[in-house]
């Protein structure tokens, strides 16, 4: 049978004109379907000023988050903090500024630099670990404040350093006794762990002003940098600390707080348009989270003017850690 080929085209083409066609433009995109929510821009999240070295810890199911200030101006290339600030959050999506707790004024013996910090709570006190420049002993040192309330206000603990660079001899630079990080064990035991290219630990005392013991160093960390912090989740204990430079975050695990830690790689990249990076992770109401700094605010951020964000941390089956993801949105409601 021969096909009439015209014939069959010309119904191609009523048919195809008969089909009802779409109609959008630029100024008028296809609704999104209205199930969909809004995801909110939340990292940074302190944006009225520049918040850096972040700590945190939970206490009486409130978020206590303790950072350092970043003030200098965009054509000073260094860094320059005066005092530490507090914020608390119930949901870590909203954030309550407290008053300025602690400056470099409340210690007599320091003369600049108010570094990274952290706060832990024992027995009703609250205590407060920092590194900063001191006046008589050359180098770097860490003093701690103590406080009634989380919020402070803090007044120096001791009257004069916990560390002083004279104390640490691993190496002979001027600034390896920065970073301070405190975690009081199962068993009722405070460590302090602290450094930068050299990574040190001691005990500290009940009263948590006092060391206990040597000051010791962990080995096998791969470039650590600086920024140590603990934490613990199950069996196993976890150490993470700023790697090379700019730089990354790393870390490592063992079954004791005092080792032997094995390096177990990469946990966050590089943060955005800052040469640091300073991270704490804690756990609240059975969530992890990694709270971390970016040179985020623009057109005003960068290495010397940070900005705290947060992004949520994952375990794999087998207790190591996925990579956090850093984004915009950060923790939503």
């Amino acid at each position: 049978m021969k096909c009439n080929w015209s014939y069959l085209f010309g119904i191609l083409l009523m048919l195809s004109a008969c089909q009802p066609k779409e109609t959008t433009t630029a100024s008028q995109p296809s609704p999104e379907p209205s199930s969909k929510k809004e995801l909110q821009i939340n990292n940074p999240i302190i944006t009225d000023q520049f918040t850096a070295d972040p700590a945190a810890m939970v206490y009486n199911d409130t978020v206590w988050l303790y950072t350092g200030h970043d003030e200098a101006e965009t054509d000073f290339h260094f860094y320059k903090m005066k005092e530490w600030l507090v914020f608390s959050s119930t949901n870590m999506v909203d954030w309550e500024t407290y008053p300025v707790p602690l400056s470099l004024d409340d210690f007599s013996w320091a003369k600049a630099d108010a570094w990274a910090s952290q706060t832990i709570e024992r027995d009703g006190k609250f205590y407060w670990y920092v590194s900063v420049e001191h006046a008589t002993v050359p180098g770097k040192a860490i003093g701690v404040a103590v406080a009634d309330r989380p919020q402070g206000p803090y007044k120096d603990a001791l009257g004069k350093a916990l560390v002083t660079n004279d104390m640490t001899t691993a190496t002979d630079i001027m600034w390896d006794d920065i970073d301070p990080s405190v975690y009081i064990d199962d068993d009722g035991q405070a460590y302090l762990f602290w450094g930068n290219t050299k990574c040190y630990y001691a005990k500290l005392k009940e009263n948590m002003i006092e060391l206990d013991g040597e000051i010791k160093v962990i080995e096998g960390l791969p470039h650590f940098t600086e920024a140590p912090w603990i934490h613990k989740k199950g069996d196993w204990y976890y150490l993470t600390y700023a790697y090379q430079f700019p730089e990354k975050t790393a870390y490592a695990m063992s079954k004791s707080i005092e080792g032997p830690w094995e390096y177990k790689g990469i946990l966050n990249e590089l943060a955005g348009n800052t040469n640091t990076n300073h991270q704490a992770i804690i756990e609240y109401k059975g969530v992890p989270y990694f709270i971390y700094h970016t040179g985020g605010i623009q057109p005003f951020g960068g290495s010397f003017r940070r900005s705290v964000c947060i992004d949520r941390l994952y375990y794999n089956p087998d207790q190591t850690l996925k990579r956090v993801v850093m984004t915009s949105e950060g923790i939503q409601k």
